[in-house]
């Protein structure tokens, strides 16, 4: 009998949730961006209300810039892995007419020749194009337990593959490039928004740029160093339990995104942009940018996109959401 935690990652691997998560993901980004603009407003104007004509003015400023930058970063996240998938040569997530046509010509062979229930029937032929239940996933993997029939499903929701630390490496590229546009897309945002709201962009740039150096280096990068670092290592130690490859993975991440890559982006600022930048700024006047809870949240899509822990593929087609989060602050020069 397959267990209630199974049930839940088989239900979340299913190809097809994960092609329609796809699909869906630009008109989410928009929503989730229009409702947290709708709330920051209503809080903004509530706070000026009975303010001076001049901070109404700026807080209409603030409004228009967030806007800016909210529709830069998550266009270019939605832009993102194709742009990313192009220069690496790596296949895109296959959409949902490719995942019909690839569960009907399964699901039929199978049927064919292999006589079911009606019930079991029924729910292979919803599993041609639509997303099966919860319920349904656990039916189906309780009752069909001989040789044949588990071939087939793992065929129809492929388990997760223990990935090995060189494809891990070869995925670093795709990763980088895919963290990397959001990024910039939020950092061009920023200073598209200060040159239309007239700020002063000396004092505004380098706060952008620093940012997302750390929001690149730190919550993207480095922690995809770390997560193969770490399973070459447990290669090594010929360790292949998936529980022991994810605490590795995750140490990793920690180690050397969190704190190597804040490290590393807090060294780049003080000797490089900053003083590039604005030329008279002191080192001693530049603040070093510290891990947050939210940094260490951001980092599920480096769990999730080497596929080690049952039922996390569906978070690729997520990544715009997390990456949109590190753009947003770039854009907005974010610094605690």
């Amino acid at each position: 009998m397959i267990n209630n935690l199974s049930s839940f990652g088989k239900f979340l691997d299913q190809p097809m949730l994960i092609a329609k998560l796809n699909k869906s993901m630009p008109k989410i980004l928009f929503s989730l961006g229009g409702l947290y603009l709708a709330k920051n407003s209503y809080d903004l104007f509530e706070k000026t209300k009975k303010s001076s004509d001049e901070e109404k003015s700026r807080a209409k400023k603030e409004i228009l810039k967030k806007i800016i930058i909210l529709t830069s970063t998550i266009s270019s996240a939605i832009l993102a892995p194709k742009f990313a998938s192009i220069l690496t040569k790596r296949t895109l997530l296959e959409n949902i007419e490719q995942v019909k046509e690839k569960n009907t010509k399964l699901i039929n062979a199978f049927l064919n020749t292999t006589p079911q229930n009606t019930k079991n029937k029924y729910i292979l032929n919803k599993a041609k194009t639509k997303v099966l239940s919860f319920n349904e996933i656990k039916l189906l993997f309780s009752s069909l337990n001989s040789l044949k029939e588990k071939v087939f499903l793992k065929k129809l929701i492929p388990d997760p593959e223990n990935i090995k630390a060189k494809d891990i490496f070869q995925e670093i590229g795709y990763l980088s490039i895919y963290g990397a546009i959001p990024v910039i897309g939020g950092i061009l945002g920023g200073i598209g928004a200060d040159i239309y709201n007239k700020e002063n962009l000396k004092e505004k740039i380098p706060d952008k740029i620093n940012e997302g150096l750390y929001q690149y280096l730190a919550n993207i990068f480095m922690c995809n160093i770390g997560a193969g670092s770490a399973l070459a290592v447990l290669e090594k130690l010929n360790i292949t339990s998936k529980t022991a490859r994810g605490i590795g993975m995750t140490t990793g991440i920690v180690l050397t995104g969190v704190l190597g890559g804040s490290k590393i982006a807090n060294f780049i600022t003080k000797n490089l942009i900053s003083p590039l930048i604005n030329p008279k700024i002191k080192k001693e006047e530049i603040k070093n940018r510290k891990p947050e809870l939210l940094d260490l949240g951001l980092h599920i899509d480096d769990i999730a996109t080497v596929s080690l822990l049952s039922g996390l593929k569906w978070i690729e087609p997520s990544l715009p959401i997390l990456y949109t989060i590190s753009g947003y602050k770039a854009g907005m020069g974010y610094r605690n």
